[in-house]
């Protein structure tokens, strides 16, 4: 089997979070939950053989070494090159493989399942009725509150609830019109002192500017429709009363305070590789993506350096992983941690013919073939890019 950190069951990690002092127990039922792994990982046995302090490149690349022959190689350079608008096969039927280079790449994750918890104040209009105040319970805190209904399934990258917090609404006069209900008029009261106000405040008719009457070009005048041949008009905001409704209580006076609880659980990943000289050209996306062998997969409340027997790089490797664990905000807890660590098989082919060469990697168990730059059969001279243009 494959020597691995020792396997730490569900029942241990409910166990180790609940003694810790900052989380209560009823936070942790959830995690019976089982999680599944990355995406790139497939859940395979790996008999791992190797010496005790053996190399990068040597012992392990050995082991983990993918076998193809010249026609699969050369079938997946031709399927590859035949999904290129403007490639010719010719280079991968006829030149001559120079070299079958291994250059496996390790990848280690570390994620950290953390609960972020915080308080909101919201305000709504009184408009009368029970509320849930602290005369009737004790206003618990915001870690003592039972959400195991909404907790998600480990490792969730991230889901946000919401939740009242019992006991903590109040009523409260509306600051802003003071428990009136209505607020001043700013257009026809816009200079009064506080808790002043004027009614029946009129402005001049713009139609008539304020004559009354309407004149026209042949020098006859008629009566001004908008004010009435008044010359003044009610105020368009309030109608003249001076006051308008307080828009935050409605016109209520008073306004219902309530908490509200928000918690948040995000997954905090950090991701390391470890690549040969060889596939140092690949980017790192290509190997997030490809599906390889796993050698270690442990699961804890805090996950230490995965330990194998017989390699002394992969033991360095993981300590490198767990070293880079990411910073975890002051208002979250961690509720569970996971570490990986897989090898991803790389291939690299040298390809040559009357003296020109040119590279290309096959990676992973799905053998996916990455060209960096130069294939040496195009006949766009680098114009395809214009005509995908011109086709939209």
């Amino acid at each position: 089997m494959i020597p691995t950190a020792s396997q730490v069951s569900v029942d241990e990690i409910r166990s180790a979070a609940t003694g810790s002092d900052r989380y209560p127990a009823s936070l942790h039922a959830p995690l019976m939950s089982s999680p599944e792994p990355p995406p790139y990982i497939t859940e395979q046995a790996f008999p791992y053989e190797a010496e005790y302090g053996g190399q990068f490149g040597k012992t392990e690349n050995q082991a983990h070494r993918q076998i193809l022959d010249e026609v699969e190689i050369r079938e997946l350079l031709i399927d590859h090159v035949g999904h290129r608008c403007c490639w010719g096969s010719r280079p991968a039927r006829t030149w001559k493989i120079h070299s079958v280079e291994d250059c496996n790449v390790y990848v280690g994750t570390l994620e950290t399942f953390v609960e972020e918890r915080e308080v909101i104040t919201e305000t709504e209009p009184y408009r009368g009725g029970n509320i849930d105040g602290k005369e009737k319970g004790t206003e618990l805190g915001v870690w003592e509150l039972d959400l195991k209904s909404d907790f998600p399934v480990l490792f969730t990258p991230h889901k946000e609830s919401r939740a009242k917090v019992p006991h903590s609404e109040s009523v409260e006069k509306c600051p802003d019109c003071a428990g009136r209900g209505d607020i001043f008029c700013a257009e026809c009261n816009a200079d009064q002192d506080p808790g002043f106000h004027k009614e029946n405040q009129m402005s001049p008719c713009a139609a008539c500017y304020g004559r009354g009457l309407i004149a026209h070009k042949d020098g006859s005048d008629t009566l001004c429709v908008k004010c009435n041949g008044k010359g003044k008009i009610p105020c368009a905001t309030c109608g003249s009363r001076g006051l308008v409704k307080c828009p935050k209580c409605q016109g209520s006076g008073s306004l219902l305070t309530r908490k509200i609880a928000v918690v948040r659980w995000d997954t905090h990943g950090a991701r390391k590789l470890n690549a040969t000289s060889g596939a140092a050209s690949v980017p790192d996306d290509v190997f997030h993506r490809a599906k390889g062998i796993q050698l270690c997969n442990t699961q804890a409340y805090h996950c230490t350096p995965a330990f194998f027997a017989d390699s002394f790089f992969l033991n360095q490797f993981s300590s490198e992983v767990i070293s880079e664990r990411p910073p975890i905000p002051p208002s979250a807890r961690v509720i569970c941690e996971r570490h990986t660590i897989s090898v991803i098989p790389v291939t690299r082919v040298t390809m040559v013919h009357r003296g020109q060469t040119f590279s290309f990697y096959i990676i992973g168990f799905s053998r996916e073939v990455y060209l960096k730059d130069y294939y040496p059969s195009r006949f766009c001279w680098g114009l395809c890019p214009c005509l995908d243009w011109l086709k939209l």
